[in-house]
């Protein structure tokens, strides 16, 4: 059987090398089809591709935050927390109270900058960095940063006031800067800093005792309430659940949702149409091929019943236009490739000028071109099945009927 299927083989790969202008016709009409669908989806993907990695990528597009002012409790807070869909999430305090202003021996100014609630693993700072915990630790915003012309390691005097019985009270606390936030971070003058020193900021200002830093006033509030708070979803595509979760409990909340659904749809709307033109591709080529590769058996009638003749099976003789099929579909795919490769890299050419670093308009992964290799070898199977049906048919005695 394997001895048969060889001489078969041989056969068939002689015979398409010898008509190789009928051969390289098959190749270049399945690389006329198979080629530009590639660039199609190519572009396609590299187009929405970037597109999702710039959503996936940027954690503001995680955020969940609430409209307005509420009343959170801890407990509760912690609760959301601790969802499967909630990658990080700290309380914040009244906005009036979250601010301070900020010197340093380098420079001459004092600037107000707005304090951003941070802890571990906030999304908008970088992983390999510190995180401002405690009552003495501090981000600064890239602005602030070179507004006060420090670094890692400086020391910056905080100070804020209040007026509290009836006189007006300043205190100064010093901050250690343990890292630079990200430039994209926060545009403004801004601190990212703990949750505990924002409390204790606000208890200042409210007139409440903070023991930890030494500031006098009345007995803190045990029952701490939160108006707001920061909260990241741990994918852009569990931010519309969090929403809806979010809205059946009356809390307004804002989102990116709307930008998310857009580049979504979107994705879905090119993949349909892309599979749309494939499928019309596919079905013609297979056409176009299974017509010609019978065609070719009908011209090749009496060399098949001749074999047919000499020992060799129906199910052998089905193989002869299935090998030369799989042939036009390799070296097609690999004329597609190359058609392909020379496209896409002039087209990012032209637009290596309006992209980022790593960035490309039209990409395909290397599973993509397997993809494209299994489909194209399985359409021309199919239209190989329509000539092996009809040589199936060739009787041995049409050879001796011609001898």
């Amino acid at each position: 059987m394997v001895m048969v299927l060889g001489k078969v083989f041989r056969l068939a790969v002689r015979d398409y090398f010898h008509e190789w202008q009928m051969s390289g016709c098959f190749v270049l009409a399945l690389a006329a089809v198979l080629g530009p669908m590639m660039v199609l989806f190519g572009l396609k993907f590299g187009i929405v591709g970037a597109m999702m990695d710039e959503l996936i990528e940027d954690p503001r597009n995680r955020e969940i935050r609430p409209v307005g002012s509420g009343h959170y409790e801890a407990h509760w807070l912690q609760s959301v927390e601790g969802q499967p869909e909630v990658a990080f999430l700290v309380p914040r305090t009244r906005s009036i109270a979250a601010t301070i202003e900020l010197g340093s021996q380098r420079s001459s100014r004092i600037v107000p900058v707005e304090l951003i609630a941070s802890d571990l693993g906030d999304p908008l700072l970088a992983p390999d960095k510190p995180a401002p915990e405690g009552l003495d630790r501090i981000v600064l915003s890239a602005t602030t940063a070179e507004k006060l012309d420090v670094g890692d390691g400086d020391i910056l005097d905080g100070s804020l006031a209040r007026r509290f019985r009836g006189r007006q009270e300043r205190v100064h606390l010093p901050l250690v800067v343990v890292a630079i936030a990200p430039v994209q971070a926060f545009s403004r003058d801004g601190a990212f800093v703990s949750v505990s020193l924002l409390e204790a900021l606000e208890d200042f200002r409210d007139g409440r005792a903070v023991p930890e830093l030494g500031w006098t006033g009345e007995p803190a509030d045990t029952d701490r309430t939160y108006p707001g708070f920061r909260l990241y979803a741990r994918s852009i595509h569990d931010v519309s659940g969090l929403r809806d979760a979010f809205l059946e409990l009356g809390i307004d909340v804002h989102t990116q949702v709307a930008e998310i659904d857009l580049v979504r749809r979107m994705n879905r709307n090119l993949t349909a149409v892309y599979w749309v033109i494939a499928v019309i591709g596919i079905v013609g080529f297979s056409l176009s091929l299974g017509a010609s590769l019978w065609a070719n058996v009908d011209r090749k009638r009496k060399e098949l019943s001749v074999l047919r003749l000499v020992g060799f099976r129906t199910m052998d003789i089905v193989w002869f236009p299935m090998v030369q099929a799989l042939f036009t579909a390799i070296l097609g795919w690999v004329l597609a490739v190359s058609i392909y490769s020379v496209t896409a890299w002039m087209i990012n050419d032209m637009m290596a000028m309006q992209l980022g670093p790593g960035q490309q308009v039209c990409r395909l992964l290397p599973w993509h071109y397997a993809i494209a290799l299994a489909l194209t070898c399985c359409a021309s199977a199919i239209a190989a099945g329509l000539a092996g049906f009809r040589s199936a048919r060739i009787e041995p005695s049409e050879g001796l009927r011609d001898l």
